[in-house]
């Protein structure tokens, strides 16, 4: 059975909180990733993804270099222990209808974060 932690990314990237969007879509583009966690005072307080950007700055038609990533940011963050199978991450992402689920340690710590992307990488049937 496949375990959230064999295939989250361990490489966490963040924006503080009045970074702006802009800011935030290019970090994405230039590290090809689909979302980064917003900080506030060195604590987690969200995420904003390329979903974000899209439905909350480009489709409102707001600027997305005046609009701050905490004003379209999605909180709290939705996370999942990295001992949990990775048919949990779907059912729970499916649950709280979002594509990136922060992964947490024993003491509830971010550590990583899983993307739907992330369960379409190659495992053998039998670990499902």
């Amino acid at each position: 059975m496949v375990k959230v932690r064999e295939l989250m990314k361990q490489n966490l990237t963040s924006v503080q909180s009045q970074e702006t969007a802009y800011a935030a879509a290019l970090m994405m583009r230039v590290l090809k990733i689909g979302s980064v966690f917003v900080k506030e005072h060195d604590h987690i307080i969200g995420i904003v993804t390329e979903t974000d950007l899209v439905r909350k700055v480009m489709s409102m038609n707001r600027t997305p270099e005046s609009t701050s990533v905490a004003s379209v940011m999605s909180a709290p963050v939705i996370g999942i222990h990295q001992d949990r199978p990775i048919w949990d991450v779907a059912d729970l992402m499916e649950q709280s209808s979002v594509r990136h689920l922060a992964v947490t340690d024993d003491d509830e710590a971010i550590i990583g974060v899983v993307s739907v992307r992330d369960l379409l990488h190659p495992v053998a049937i039998d670990d499902f």
